[in-house]
């Protein structure tokens, strides 16, 4: 027996003693555990080994009465025990065992044949575990056939609302549903089941939304536990969140959705109840203290784990914790973590393999069983936006005359004057963008951020005041500055109306922050609104924060977020915008229910989002999304926000005046941001892995690939590419092709050109080959350019019209043509150059 094999022997029978499996008979009972037939366990040195000739022996544990009930698979520490799968696999089934183990004494599957996947195990399970987990018989088959319609959480929330008279009048529908708060489901969230139950049908645990955030993630994570319940295929549910603030959310809303047929507790309120309920919601903290969800959970306690803003709990001690649990596994983000995106797998393992092993750890996509780069499902803000769901934001990019220089590349210079014995010597500092509130401090700046958000806030429909808001600071020392500032601004603009709190500062330093994010949420942070006794809001109308208010915060009536700072982050930059993205009906805030019929409905249509670092410019411009990301270094867990220390004496502070220098604002299209069109990428990545695609470029059958692409690729469930997606995703300012985009993707082409690149270089093939006169070539052009851009301008062309030149714009362009070229320019074209790839 090798050095790595007798280590890997001593380690997995540890595990199984520890478990409580017996390797030897002792005084009270007989050992449980037996290995292939004609080899003993014998002690040696203190420890238990196989006398085993060649390599190891399977091990093959017992119940009771002695039936068989799992096979261990071992292998050497230097081998990954998956190796032994199928050889185990056999064993089992000759043994009748539905469970197996595979490890090598570092790394442990456990493996129910009746399920298919071996799942990845921190301890060995005891007996009665095992037990329990036998006693439970899930099949994909009732998962697969249950029946998902937009009111499938309705049925559990009122499951006679189909009768009820109100449903029945249209006139009062809508109203029956805002009153009874129920929840169908969106036609994406459908899809979204359906991609779970064809992934599960497929042999599929593990799986990924990714969808963007004010999409419902919530709501479609109660339609999952409902169908994992209702078919038998979980018992217990356990829901992962990494803020109190959002544990609360949580639980209230499966509260709201599912109390009628399942229980729902967070952790910490029911520590000796939690068992008795089919939902445990809880923050990944909780169950880390102490190493806890060692101590009081089985790995099967729950059959499926979900992972809220999944992005954020498989770095450090989290990722044990989601790993420990041996169920489905669900993760949802809008931003998830991409660490072998751009990287050379090759290059990589050859230089360090334990860098790509923690890279596919770090992974959203591999953690979650989605090893192409392709979630289970995604819904991006883009398509929110589209079918009317989500609203994008109008960019207020607002600009002081400091500012401006502190974003230029020679940056924002002072004069710093020093002493010595002999001369008065002057030097300059130089301060940037990211300087602002850690080097370089000024009040006067601040004070214009502020003003110019209260001159041009979005305000509420129904009173006219300032709309909900929240501030996004450099530091907390910088968030209490501004919540004052605003405070001393409206007690100006609102004399009366607040007494210091149309601010406040909700950081981790505050007492109770948490607290004040959910009051704010239910619209009672400083009281209530002083506007209308008869309309629900917060008296407090700015939330000044840090970083709290940024991941899976939900409040949807907000119609202003401010941008005080630099970021650099993308995922940073897309929470923080995320958070105006909900819709809202502000006469739901009104208490007097005639008052909000007279109303009628006051829909939020869009958000300001003020921009005073030029972020939205960065990440349009600037930001590179194809670098490589870099890793966390290992053993560094993320630690809790700790207060921060006030600012450092050294540094530059500002008393000069800083007037506006520029104010601009814009609405962002149904396009969206680049930051939100990222599926050019995403369909580049998943042509290119196409084995099919790969045969046909080599052979250079593009009109195979075409059809290859329409009949296989397009209007999937999984992406729902098509053509005209990818075309609003490029932005070039002609219409693209599904050849251009192949021979792009494959290197065919350099780029796609833009429409006056690709008529310059149509021009150019005609001049080459009917070389017109020199003193018509300009005219020329400009009749060619027109024809194959000005739609009118061919019709009156073809129609023989000619006198409708006189009055239209490229008339002189025809009159300065002679008739037999501008036939042959007609010609010409019509033989040679495809109209579509010119319009628009």
């Amino acid at each position: 027996m090798s050095e790595k094999e007798a280590t890997a022997r001593i380690k997995i029978n540890k595990l199984l003693e520890e478990a409580g499996w017996r390797l030897l008979d002792d005084q009270n009972s007989t050992a449980n555990v037996t290995l292939e037939t004609n080899i003993k366990i014998v002690e040696k040195y203190g420890e238990t080994f196989a006398k085993l000739k060649n390599g190891f022996a399977d091990y093959l544990l017992l119940d009771e009465k002695s039936f068989p009930i799992c096979v261990v698979e071992a292998k050497a520490e230097d081998i990954n025990p998956l190796v032994g799968k199928e050889q185990a696999r056999r064993y089992a089934q000759n043994q009748n065992c539905r469970f197996v183990i595979l490890s090598n004494g570092n790394l442990h599957y456990l493996w129910d044949l009746y399920l298919g996947n071996p799942r990845v195990i921190t301890k060995f399970p005891p007996l009665s575990e095992i037990h329990t987990f036998d006693d439970f018989r899930p099949t994909s088959r009732t998962l697969v056939s249950e029946i998902i319609d937009k009111d499938y959480i309705v049925l559990t929330q009122k499951p006679d609302y189909a009768l009820d008279p109100r449903w029945l009048d249209a006139s009062q529908q809508q109203a029956f549903i805002e009153e009874n708060k129920l929840r169908f489901l969106r036609p994406y969230q459908i899809r979204a089941m359906k991609r779970i139950q064809d992934e599960v049908k497929n042999g599929k645990d593990r799986f990924l939304f990714e969808m963007a955030t004010g999409t419902g993630k919530t709501l479609t994570s109660a339609a999952v536990i409902k169908l994992f319940l209702r078919s038998g295929n979980a018992r217990r549910v356990l829901f992962l969140v990494d803020r109190l603030e959002l544990e609360d959310q949580a639980n209230k809303a499966f509260k709201e959705y599912l109390k009628n047929d399942y229980r729902s507790v967070i952790f910490k309120e029911d520590r000796d109840g939690w068992n008795a309920a089919e939902i445990v919601v809880s923050t990944i903290q909780s169950f880390q203290v102490n190493n806890k969800y060692m101590r009081l959970f089985r790995p099967t306690d729950f059959d499926l784990v979900i992972s809220d803003e999944a992005h954020r709990s498989i770095g450090g001690n989290s990722r044990a914790v989601f790993e420990y649990f041996i169920g489905y596994k669900l993760g949802l983000t809008a931003t998830p973590k991409d660490y072998l995106k751009k990287i050379n797998v090759a290059e990589i393992n050859e230089r360090d393999p334990r860098e790509l092993e923690r890279r596919m750890l770090m992974d959203t996509y591999t953690t979650f069983g989605c090893e192409n780069g392709e979630p289970t499902f995604r819904y991006s803000l883009v398509d929110g936006v589209k079918d009317g769901f989500l609203v994008n934001p109008v960019v207020v990019d607002a600009r002081t005359e400091i500012t401006t220089e502190l974003l230029s590349e020679e940056g924002y210079s002072v004069a710093a004057a020093t002493l010595d014995q002999n001369t008065e010597e002057t030097d300059e500092d130089t301060f940037f963008s990211r300087d602002f509130e850690r080097k370089f401090f000024s009040e006067e700046t601040n004070r214009i951020f502020c003003q110019t958000f209260l001159d041009n806030a979005l305000l509420d429909p129904i009173t006219g005041e300032t709309g909900k808001t929240i501030v996004f600071c450099v530091s907390q020392h910088h968030a209490a500055k501004v919540a004052q500032i605003l405070n001393e601004l409206a007690s100006v603009k609102f004399p009366g109306k607040y007494n210091s709190d149309f601010a406040m500062q909700v950081t981790s330093s505050v007492a109770d922050a948490q607290q004040m994010t959910i009051n704010f949420t239910n619209n009672k942070l400083g009281g209530f609104g002083n506007f209308s006794d008869l309309y629900r809001t917060s008296k407090t109308r700015v939330c000044v924060t840090v970083g709290m208010m940024t991941t899976g915060y939900d409040c949807p009536d907000i119609l202003n977020l401010c941008m005080m700072r630099p970021i650099f982050s993308p995922t940073d930059f897309v929470q923080i915008k995320g958070r105006g993205t909900r819709k809202h009906n502000f006469t739901s805030n009104l208490i007097d229910k005639n008052l909000a019929r007279e109303t009628g409905r006051r829909e939020k249509e869009n958000f300001k989002l003020f921009d005073f670092f030029a972020n939205c410019e960065y990440f349009e411009d600037e930001f590179n999304y194809d670098e490589v990301l870099e890793l966390p270094r290992p053993g560094t867990p993320r630690p809790p926000p700790a207060p921060e220390p006030p600012p450092p004496p050294e540094g530059y502070e500002n008393f000069d005046p800083d007037p506006l220098a520029s104010l601009n604002e814009f609405a962002i299209g149904p396009e969206g941001m680049k930051i939100d069109r990222r599926l050019f990428e995403r369909f580049e990545d998943r042509v290119k892995s196409d084995d099919e695609i790969k045969k046909m470029v080599e052979s250079r059958d593009f009109e195979g690939i075409e059809s290859y692409i329409v009949g296989n690729l397009f209007d999937k469930p999984e992406e729902f590419y098509n053509l005209d997606k990818l075309r609003k995703a490029l932005k070039i300012d002609r219409r693209l092709g599904l050849r251009e985009i192949v021979e792009k993707i494959f290197g065919f082409v350099d780029k796609f050109k833009s429409k006056d690149e690709l008529l310059e270089d149509e021009f150019d093939k005609f001049d080459s080959r009917y070389m017109p006169d020199e003193s018509k070539f300009k005219d020329a052009k400009d009749f060619f350019k027109s024809y194959l851009t000005d739609a009118e301008f061919r019709e009156i062309l073809e129609s023989g019209h000619f006198a409708r030149f006189h009055h239209h714009a490229n008339g002189t362009v025809f009159f300065a043509l002679p008739p037999d070229l501008r036939n042959q320019i007609t010609e010409y074209i019509k033989d040679n150059v495809p109209l579509n790839r010119f319009m628009d």
